[in-house]
């Protein structure tokens, strides 16, 4: 604005948006001082620089969510997976992130928006640290979600070692997990299957044992110590005979037992097998946001972490604390002039301090002026409508009865 003791400078595009971000009003800063423009275009570049900051943050932290992730687990004879780039993941993260940018950016806005300029003064009192509260309350949780994903990002390096390890570790406990609830299982089968073939065996060994003597006996070697066939020969034939048949029954009986615990060895190693998959699966899959969270903090340590979240909360409070440190500019004077004209012209009357509440809370005193206008021109106007009914509803009474007096058949029912 031309002035002949000053000379506004002509706000570009950029700072004009700068001044829509902090929520200052474009119309009265081009009215005002140069260090209005620079303030406020100050509030609206942290406002949009926080918003980019969440807009980065978020879209990374979706990009983690999201992507698929390499298996860390392999087994024997495999190649490790390269998981390469995917662009609907990439596409999506970045949706998700301006998404988020657009939400943070929009609160920020609000909240300096909103903060108003206190009390004029730099000092920043009680008063109005207290009423900021819930403001300051609200931009240390948005710095917080903030700082995390860009942690993660710093040290995404050492993540990924730590992470693999850990996969590792995971990945061995699981193991030993499965074998300690199902090999005992699969031993106890083995043990009985290796039971049924030692009484194979051991009858096998006894019909040995029995030939084995017989021959003898024909021989000559053993018993009468006469050759050929004999009482004695013919007796162990018989031990032999019976002990073959006991052969053939327990081979029949314990071969089908055996093929019914084979069986059951079969499912208990496919199981083991299983289990030891999903152990795979399961350290693989310890490569989650909140996995990653932890580690960030077991590297980094607090320090590193709370000096990381300190600085993005003094970024995002920063224009907080300097609102309330302002001094009273032109723009505020004006706005103040501006609002004033608004009320006056809408009839808007406060009265401040004007009473006490229950609390003994001093209360202002609203006073709508055209609303009361109105209501009274409303009230008026009904009550001269009640008057006018009721002056006609008199007038036609006494038409009524004077034609009732002239003709009063015509009123009488004949019927």
């Amino acid at each position: 604005m031309e002035r002949d003791f000053y000379s506004s400078p002509k706000p570009n595009f950029i700072t004009r948006m700068l001044w829509k971000a902090a929520g200052a009003d474009e119309y009265l800063l081009r009215r005002s001082s140069y260090s209005d423009h620079v303030k406020y275009a100050t509030l609206g570049g942290i406002v949009c620089a926080t918003g980019f900051m969440a807009a980065l943050a978020g879209g990374y932290a979706f990009y983690v969510i999201f992507r698929e992730k390499a298996p860390a687990i392999v087994e024997q004879g495999e190649m490790p997976v390269d998981v390469g780039f995917d662009p609907t993941v990439t596409i999506m993260s970045i949706v998700f992130g301006l998404i988020w940018g657009l939400i943070i950016f929009n609160i920020d806005r609000f909240i300096v928006a909103s903060t108003g300029k206190g009390d004029g003064t730099e000092a920043i009192t009680w008063g109005e640290l207290k009423g900021a509260i819930p403001r300051i309350i609200m931009g240390v949780i948005i710095a917080i979600t903030i700082s995390k994903p860009v942690e993660l990002r710093m040290f995404e390096a050492e993540i990924d070692v730590e992470l693999h390890q850990r996969q590792q570790k995971e990945f061995t406990a699981q193991l030993l997990l499965a074998e300690k609830n199902f090999k005992p299982e699969i031993d106890r089968i083995k043990t009985e299957i290796n039971s049924l073939k030692s009484e194979i065996q051991e009858q096998k060994d006894l019909v040995e044992l029995k030939t084995k003597r017989l021959n003898e006996e024909m021989e000559g070697g053993s018993g009468s110590g006469e050759a050929g066939w004999g009482p004695i020969a013919e007796s162990k034939k018989i031990d032999r005979d019976n002990a073959q048949r006991n052969l053939e029954e327990l081979e029949e009986k314990n071969e089908l037992l055996i093929r019914e615990k084979n069986d059951e060895l079969e499912s208990a190693r496919a199981i083991l097998k299983s289990e030891k998959a999903k152990a795979r699966s399961v350290s693989n899959s310890l490569n989650g946001l909140l996995e990653r969270l932890h580690i960030a903090h077991d590297i980094a340590g607090r320090t590193i972490t709370l000096f990381i979240t300190l600085l993005f909360m003094a970024i995002e409070l920063t224009p907080i604390f300097f609102k309330m440190m302002l001094i009273k500019s032109p723009y505020d004077f004006m706005n103040d002039n501006v609002k004033a004209l608004i009320k006056a012209e809408q009839g808007i009357e406060v009265k401040h301090d004007y009473f006490k509440d229950k609390e003994g809370v001093q209360r202002d005193l609203v006073i709508n002026h055209q609303s009361e206008k109105l209501m009274k021109e409303k009230m008026a106007l009904l009550q001269t409508q009640a008057d006018l009914n009721e002056l006609i509803l008199k007038e036609w009474k006494g038409k009524e009865e004077k034609n009732i007096k002239a003709n009063p058949s015509d009123y009488i029912d004949q019927a």
